[in-house]
């Protein structure tokens, strides 16, 4: 071994070099660690401030929520006290300007911590349904419309105010090409600060239209509200169409109409408008693979009652949209196979 002073000086430099090197950490990795902390303290912060002003509203809350990793997860699966604000949503004066639960949900949203968000999400069947169907009544419902602005408006902000297009191909040209026709899901939108009757479908239609971004990350009892608020907002009966799901009326009084018409309390007006966010949301209810059996039956329910509105009100959107529903509903319960109602055929 040479005893070379610069070769020895050179290996002990090369040696401090590999040591300051080993134990220097990453700056990139310590700040994006230091962030996602920083991040989740804060989103536990605001779940916890808005358990805390919750239970100034629900004194009976469980204390597992107080001391849970993720509150606003914990009280989105939560049936017990989601069964418990239902009910506070279902009283007479549950929409007014100054009622405490509306308030809540509107800065419970306005946190804009997406846990937070959900959870407002979870409630919307509800405060929709109860919302439309005292329209008519000319009651205070400033607390609904205010959660329901605040939807839109964060919707609105999302998409920069930009339509939901998509590209649908149409049947071949004699050139063997394929053309595609730009169908609009979901027109553009206009900053609002108020509900007027004329604005009133496109605001309900579009926070409709969130909760379905949103819809598979609810509980099944949401989902299962939402089909009942259809069910009640059609103001049909649609025990008639039971065949078109698979199964039939036992007896002849259980399909009778009611009224004459088959015309139940709850009606509302359902323009287009307001008709495709929901249907959307019930193909979910009624097509996604392994769903819930008493989901299935309520949007089953639901999606009758809506057909024969429809056919009450002789509005051919409405009529194929529901139709081609009921039939691929019953499509999918009699196959014995997997049956995707998505999947393109091979010729």
């Amino acid at each position: 071994m040479s005893n070379d002073p610069s070769t020895s000086s050179t290996l002990e430099d090369d040696q401090d070099t590999i040591n300051s090197t080993t134990i220097t950490p990453s700056s990139t990795t310590t700040t994006s660690v230091s962030a996602s902390a920083s991040s989740h303290n804060s989103s536990l912060s605001k779940s916890q401030s808005a358990i805390q002003s919750l239970s100034t509203i629900l004194p009976s809350l469980p204390p597992s929520l107080f001391s849970s990793s993720n509150p606003a997860r914990s009280l989105l699966h939560d049936h017990h006290t989601a069964s418990h604000i239902s009910s506070l949503l279902r009283q007479p004066d549950s929409g007014a300007g100054d009622n405490n639960l509306c308030r809540w949900l509107y800065d419970t949203f306005q946190s804009s911590d997406p846990d937070l968000q959900l959870l407002v999400l979870r409630f919307l069947p509800l405060i929709a349904g109860i919302y439309i169907s005292r329209v008519a009544l000319r009651v205070p419902l400033a607390g609904f419309e205010a959660v329901l602005l605040a939807l839109y408006a964060h919707e609105t902000a999302t998409r920069s105010g930009h339509s939901i297009t998509v590209s649908v191909p149409t049947s071949p040209a004699k050139n063997n090409s394929t053309d595609l026709n730009l169908a609009v899901i979901s027109p553009s939108l206009e900053p609002y600060g108020t509900v007027r009757s004329t604005r009133r479908a496109r605001i309900v239609g579009v926070a409709l239209e969130l909760y379905y971004s949103k819809i598979h990350e609810m509980p099944v009892l949401s989902k299962i509200e939402f089909c009942q608020f259809c069910k009640l907002s059609a103001g049909q009966d649609g025990e008639m169409y039971k065949e078109m799901t698979g199964s039939s009326c036992s007896n002849r009084n259980e399909c009778k109409e009611e009224d004459g018409n088959g015309e139940k309390e709850g009606r509302v007006p359902l323009p287009w408008e307001l008709m495709q966010p929901v249907l959307r949301i019930l193909g979910h209810c009624l097509l996604c693979p392994n769903q819930n059996k008493e989901l299935v039956d309520k949007g089953s329910e639901a999606c009758r009652s809506l057909y024969a509105r429809s056919m009450h009100d002789i509005n051919p959107n409405a009529i194929l949209a529901t139709g081609s529903l009921l039939r691929l509903t019953k499509q999918t319960l009699d196959s014995k196979d997997d049956f995707d109602p998505t999947e393109i055929p091979k010729s």
